[in-house]
């Protein structure tokens, strides 16, 4: 019997999705939340988006609903606000979460490629962190455009994994290491892509920000070091030695409250002409 083996990416993934591995994403989308690179991109970029009440506003990859929420009370009674979330599991932590914070913000099945509301009929569209994940995104944009109206406002948010940088060590090392960030996406230099693909889809581009994400530079996040590392040796970029002399260099650093580990999100508000 044939099986497809899961598309690069994550369990974000909708041909990955694992009923089991959901506290786990739970875990990740709730920590990457708290990032405050994360929280000030997002203010950005809901100021930009500017959601006023009576709007119609769509949460393409909604997760734990967290944003549709923050859509929701702003386009208020009147308008709506509306998560797309292929994932069941995380449907129902959003529902609950939705439900727990008295938020009118409702959630349904579907997929950034073909998304589950009619031509024109939303105002705004924010989408985050999700392009990385796909090997379509130009028809992810094009999906966008569809459903909003003409005038209706786009904030896409995404992760360029080539910004990836941990220091110090020997750069070639560091260089090595870095690079497993960008096999374990479908769509690796994401952010970089958002102002092409925006103007492409017919989108007239309002603004664009930026963030390094910076983790904590007294410790090491060695669960996705490790898989950095790891990965490295199994392509042949480094050798085993060279990787744990990677894993000393980055314990001395934070034992030292020196270490820089940090990637860069990149943010694009644009509207579809009148």
């Amino acid at each position: 019997m044939s099986h497809t083996p899961p598309d690069p990416g994550s369990g974000f993934r909708t041909q990955n999705i694992d009923p089991t591995g959901v506290p786990r994403l739970v875990a990740a989308l709730d920590i990457q939340e708290a990032n405050p690179g994360v929280r000030r991109l997002r203010a950005w970029a809901h100021e930009a988006l500017a959601p006023s009440p009576g709007e119609r506003a769509l949460d393409i990859g909604s997760g734990t609903g967290s944003t549709t929420r923050e859509l929701a009370a702003a386009v208020g009674d009147t308008g709506s606000a509306l998560g797309v979330e292929p994932n069941p599991g995380l449907r129902t932590i959003a529902q609950e979460r939705a439900a727990e914070a008295g938020s009118p913000a409702r959630f349904t099945d579907g997929d950034a490629l073909s998304l589950p509301v009619p031509d024109a009929s939303v105002d705004l569209v924010w989408c985050e962190r999700v392009l990385q994940h796909l090997k379509e995104p130009d028809e992810a944009v094009a999906e966008m455009a569809r459903v909003l109206r003409p005038g209706g406002r786009v904030a896409l948010l995404d992760t360029d994994w080539a910004t990836t940088i941990l220091h110090p060590g020997d750069p070639e090392i560091m260089a090595a290491l870095t690079s497993g960030a960008l096999t374990g996406a479908a769509n690796p230099y994401a952010g970089r892509r958002l102002v092409g693909q925006l103007s492409a889809a017919g989108f007239v581009v309002d603004d664009r920000g930026s963030q390094a994400l910076l983790q904590d530079h007294r410790s090491v996040v060695w669960p996705l070091v490790r898989m950095l590392g790891e990965s490295a040796v199994r392509r042949g970029a480094l050798t085993e030695a060279q990787r744990d002399r990677a894993y000393t260099d980055l314990t001395e650093a934070a034992e030292q409250g020196a270490l820089h580990m940090s990637v860069t999100m990149f943010a694009v508000v644009a509207h579809r002409p009148e």
